[in-house]
């Protein structure tokens, strides 16, 4: 038998709010694709270079909707620590070594989950800026 598991709203938004506190203070770094996205957040990061690290408000994201979270303004990075093209992010708790998720970047309006201002072409020293940052646990 095939597996066809379907999830209420009240559901997803319980697994969402669930995830929401695990990720208070954590860390958002944005990573180059190197040789390839780790297959999972639980992978290592290999030769992905680390782009930006940016810290998550102490209450990370709002009350669900639909089982989508929305971050909370993220301050973002003043000086970009390599120079690359965002590919992917890492969400971490705040001891900045537990995995919660990553996930795609992209540009304001792209549709990615992280969405950068004006483009994912990240200088060194120049500043990294979010623009917007959801989680969607998904009803399917």
């Amino acid at each position: 038998m095939a597996h066809d598991l379907r999830l209420s709203n009240e559901t997803v938004n319980a697994e969402a709010e669930a995830f929401s506190p695990l990720a208070n203070s954590g860390y958002l770094r944005i990573y180059t694709v190197g040789s390839g996205r780790p297959a999972t957040a639980d992978t290592a990061i290999t030769d992905q270079v680390l782009l930006a690290e940016l810290r998550m408000n102490a209450a990370a994201f709002g009350a669900a909707s639909n089982g989508v979270l929305t971050a909370a303004a993220i301050t973002g990075e003043d000086a970009a620590l390599a120079t690359g093209t965002a590919a992917f992010y890492r969400l971490l708790k705040s001891n900045g070594t537990a995995a919660l998720c990553d996930g795609e970047v992209g540009v304001s309006g792209g549709g990615s989950d992280l969405e950068l201002v004006g483009t994912t072409t990240i200088t060194i020293g120049l500043p990294v800026n979010v623009t917007s940052f959801t989680h969607t646990v998904t009803k399917q």
